[in-house]
């Protein structure tokens, strides 16, 4: 599994950034619409949160139909997040550090 950041979210993130600096008093009321973006959505691999859907799972069932309906939801701001599963994952050191998996949409 690579941890390199895709190059199209990196952009996005950068301009979230540099926009962040310059100008510290404003306010992104509208990032909404960056997380309706498939490639946002897919980069997150990993464990299933609370709803137990994984990436693998919605693909079986038809991955097209899924994202346009998750992308109606977001664009008419019907979406309601679901809750962050938590776990506790070990250190390096000892003792063991809390961890939030989001669910695929969230």
């Amino acid at each position: 599994m690579s941890l390199a950041t895709p190059s199209r979210i990196r952009e996005l993130q950068i301009k979230l950034y540099r926009k962040a600096k310059n100008e510290p008093g404003y306010r992104f009321y509208m990032l909404y619409d960056k997380i309706y973006r498939e490639d946002i959505a897919r980069a997150n691999k990993g464990a299933p949160g609370v709803d137990g859907q994984s990436f693998e799972g919605i693909e079986s069932k038809g991955l097209q139909e899924w994202l346009t309906d998750i992308g109606e939801e977001l664009r008419n701001k019907t979406y309601q997040p679901q809750p962050v599963r938590r776990v506790k994952i070990p250190k390096p050191g000892g003792g063991e550090r809390p961890l939030g998996i989001p669910t695929v949409i969230s």
